[in-house]
């Protein structure tokens, strides 16, 4: 029985696998705070630029509007009607294109719940093994 745990007895195999169960997690535990930090950043990065786009971009379409009504004043319910129904549709197509994709992401934190789940599948058949033995 000494052979199988190199001479040093029951009580420094189960110490070597606590060590080695508790360097397993600090592995991991590192993966998921650098996950959390790059996600973090991801986040707030989108949500400036963003905000910014939605700014710009409403501005512009607000200006370019009223440069069309002045120009075709004599139709402006016609224009604002057409440029009414165009951006409600628009709104609407970008809300259907924000549900799909939100339905389709990756739940958070999947890289590092995989990596648990790989060491525990490799526990249990260590365990399994060490049972034949």
């Amino acid at each position: 029985m000494a052979s199988a745990f190199g001479g040093k007895g029951p009580l420094a195999a189960v110490r070597d696998i606590a060590a080695t169960l508790l360097a397993t997690l600090q592995t991991r535990l590192a993966l998921l705070a650098n996950e959390v930090q790059v996600e973090k950043h991801q986040i707030l990065q989108q949500l400036t630029l963003g905000l910014a786009l939605v700014f710009c971009l409403g501005l512009g379409v607000l200006l370019a509007v009223a440069l069309v009504v002045l120009l075709w004043w004599e139709q402006r319910l016609a224009v604002l009607g057409f440029f009414s129904a165009l951006f409600l549709g628009l709104a609407a197509y970008c809300y259907a294109v924000l549900r799909r994709d939100h339905a389709a992401s990756d739940p958070l934190f999947a890289a590092s719940l995989a990596e648990l789940q790989e060491d525990l599948r490799q526990l249990k058949a260590a365990a399994h093994e060490q049972k034949a033995d």
